[in-house]
C-alpha cells in the first residue's frame, strides 16, 4: 500500500493507503489505482509505503507547485534544487529486521547507515563514491525541498558556512527566518532558501545530517551522513563542474550535540503560521471536544518457556496511546465503517483520558504492562478538536512525532513536565500556530494541537517512528458524514482491494 504523506485527500479516505486502516493490502500480482485530487494545498510532501517496514526503501517526494502566476509568498528563488530526501540504509533486509525483534520482544537492529536521496556519502568506510553532490552557481538563491524519510531518527541538518531560509514546513508557509541548522522529525518535510556565496569559493562544503536523539531506552545508529554542495568553476566553457576538490579546502558543519534538546526546542518555537489575509491562520477556538492522550512505552508479557529481549527477559517492548496498544485488525476500517459492519472489528470505546492518571514524567509505576484492542474515537462532522499529548517517564523519556492522516492541524502549545490543564492553555498561541500533520512529542513534556473534523472518514493516527508504530503506539478517528452531500464520503471504487 502506497500512501501520499500529507495529502489531506477530502472526502476520499479510499486513496489513504494505510493497511487495514482504509483499505486492505494490494496482494501480489494484483493493482489499484489511486484517484485524488489535491485542495488547497501547495509545497513538499511525500509517498511512501504504509505496511509494516517497506518504507524504509519505497518512496519518493511530492512536489505542489502554486497555480500558474500566483507567487510565493518570500522571494522568488533563482532555481530549486532536486529535492533531498534523508533516508535509512540497512544491510539487513527491513522486513527481517523487525520480524525478529517482535518475536524477541526488543529493539530492532538499527540502521548502517543514513543517506542524502540513497547515498550515505564520504565519512562511512567504503562509501566515498556514493555521495550527493548538489551543484550550484555563485550569487543565486536555492529553493531546496527537504525531506525525512528515516524509519526511526530525528535529523539535524547543516550546510558548512551557510545559512538556510525557512519558509515552508510540511507543505504550509511559514514566516521566514533564518539558521544553520534545521531539524525534520521522521515524516516532516520542510522548504529552505540556500543563497549561496558570490564568487567561487575554492572550497568543498559538506552537508551534514546526523541523529537528535534524546536519553529514552532505543538504540539508534549515531553515525553521520554527509553530501557536498558543489560550485561550478567559474573558469569553465560549458560550465562543468569541477572534478579536482581534493585540491580545496574541505568545510564541515558544526551540528549541535546528538541530545540538544535545548536546541530542538528553541528550532520548533521559532516556526510560526503566515497568519496573513491571503494565508490566514484558522485556528479553532470554539473547542468542543478536549482529550488528553499519554503517549510512550510499556511491556507485554513475554510468552510462556520462552525467554525475551524487552526491558527484562519475562517482558517484551510495547506502546500504547492512553496504555491501549492498538490491534491492526484484519479487515480494513473504513470499509467496515462504511458499510456499518464495525461488529467484531473495531469498538468505539476510546479512553479519552488515562484511565488511570500518574506521575507521568516523575517515578513511574510498577505496573508497565499495556492493554491491547481495536478502539477508536468518533467525532461528529465539524468537531473542533483539541488534543494534548503527554510523553511519560515509564521506560525512560522520549520524543516522539506523531502523524494524523487527512488533516492539518495546529501548534498551539508545548512544554516539559506533566501538563497543566489550569495554568498551560493561558500561554496557547491562537493567533500564528504553526500548521503541520507531524509533530514531535517532546521527551518528558506535551504537545498540543488544534483541528476542525471536516473531513469524513476513518483516519490514522500513529508515531512514525516505525519501532513505535510496531510496538503499538497508533489509534484512530472515525469522523461522522456531515449533513451536506459535499459532507459526506462517496462510496469505495470498485476496484479497491478486498481482504
Amino acid at each position: 500500500m502506497l500512501y501520499r504523506h500529507g495529502i489531506r485527500q477530502l472526502r476520499n479516505g479510499w486513496a489513504d493507503g494505510p493497511a487495514y486502516v482504509t483499505q486492505c493490502p494490494i496482494q501480489t500480482g494484483q493493482s489499484y489505482v489511486y484517484n485524488f485530487t489535491i485542495v488547497g494545498q501547495r509545497g513538499t510532501l511525500w509517498w511512501h509505503a504504509h505496511v509494516s517496514w517497506l518504507r524504509s526503501t519505497l518512496y519518493g517526494p511530492i512536489v505542489i507547485l502554486p497555480k500558474r502566476n500566483v507567487p510565493y509568498p518570500f522571494p522568488k528563488p533563482d532555481k530549486e534544487a532536486v529535492p533531498i530526501i534523508f533516508g535509512e540504509w540497512f544491510n539487513r533486509d527491513t522486513e527481517a529486521i523487525i520480524n525478529q525483534a517482535m518475536m524477541t520482544g526488543g529493539g530492532p537492529n538499527v540502521s548502517d547507515a543514513y543517506t542524502f536521496n540513497g547515498l550515505p556519502g564520504p565519512l562511512y568506510n567504503c562509501s566515498a563514491q556514493d555521495t550527493f553532490r548538489l551543484k550550484v552557481k555563485p550569487g543565486k538563491t536555492y529553493l531546496l525541498r527537504l525531506i525525512n524519510a528515516a524509519l526511526n531518527d530525528e535529523l539535524f541538518f547543516s550546510i558548512a558556512n551557510h545559512t538556510l531560509t525557512i519558509v515552508d514546513v510540511d507543505a504550509v508557509y511559514v514566516k521566514p527566518f533564518t539558521t544553520e541548522t534545521l531539524l525534520l522529525t521522521p515524516g516532516q518535510t520542510s522548504n529552505v532558501l540556500l543563497k549561496t556565496k558570490p564568487h567561487f569559493p575554492s572550497a568543498t562544503f559538506l552537508m551534514l545530517a546526523r541523529p537528535y536523539a534524546t536519553s529514552g531506552p532505543g538504540t539508534f545508529d549515531n553515525t553521520t551522513a554527509a553530501a557536498i554542495l558543489e560550485y561550478e568553476h567559474p573558469t569553465s566553457k560549458k560550465n562543468k563542474t569541477t572534478s579536482n576538490t581534493k585540491a580545496f579546502p574541505v568545510f564541515r558543519p558544526t551540528l549541535p550535540e546528538i541530545n540538544d534538546t535545548s536546541f530542538a526546542t528553541k528550532f520548533s518555537n521559532k516556526l510560526r503560521s503566515l497568519a496573513s489575509t491571503r494565508f490566514p491562520a484558522t485556528v479553532p477556538k470554539k473547542i468542543n471536544k478536549r482529550f488528553f492522550f499519554t503517549v510512550g512505552l510499556g511491556t507485554n508479557p513475554c510468552p510462556k518457556n520462552q525467554t525475551c529481549q524487552g526491558p527484562t527477559n519475562t517482558t517484551k517492548f510495547a506502546a500504547s496511546v492512553n496504555n491501549v496498544s492498538f490491534t491492526m485488525p484484519t479487515t480494513a476500517l473504513l470499509q467496515s465503517h462504511f458499510f456499518n459492519q464495525s461488529k467484531g472489528v473495531y469498538t468505539t470505546d476510546f479512553p479519552t483520558n488515562p484511565l488511570f492518571p500518574f506521575n507521568y514524567t516523575g517515578t513511574a509505576p510498577n505496573n508497565t504492562l499495556v492493554s491491547h484492542g481495536t478502539k477508536v474515537v468518533v467525532l461528529p462532522y465539524n468537531t473542533q478538536v483539541e488534543l494534548v499529548m503527554q510523553d511519560t517517564s515509564i521506560l525512560g523519556a522520549e520524543s516522539h512525532p506523531l502523524h494524523l492522516h487527512g488533516f492539518n492541524f495546529y501548534v498551539v502549545g508545548s512544554g516539559f513536565g506533566n501538563y497543566d490543564s489550569k495554568n498551560d492553555p493561558a500561554k496557547f498561541n491562537l493567533v500564528d500556530p504553526v500548521e503541520r500533520n507531524t509533530v514531535g512529542v517532546p521527551a518528558g513534556g506535551w504537545v498540543a494541537i488544534r483541528f476542525l473534523a471536516d473531513n469524513p472518514g476513518v483516519w490514522f493516527m500513529h508515531c512514525h517512528l516505525e519501532v513505535h508504530t510496531s510496538w503499538g503506539l497508533k489509534m484512530a478517528w472515525i469522523v461522522l458524514d456531515g449533513k451536506l452531500p459535499n459532507q459526506k464520503l462517496p462510496p469505495p471504487p470498485s476496484d479497491l482491494p478486498k481482504c
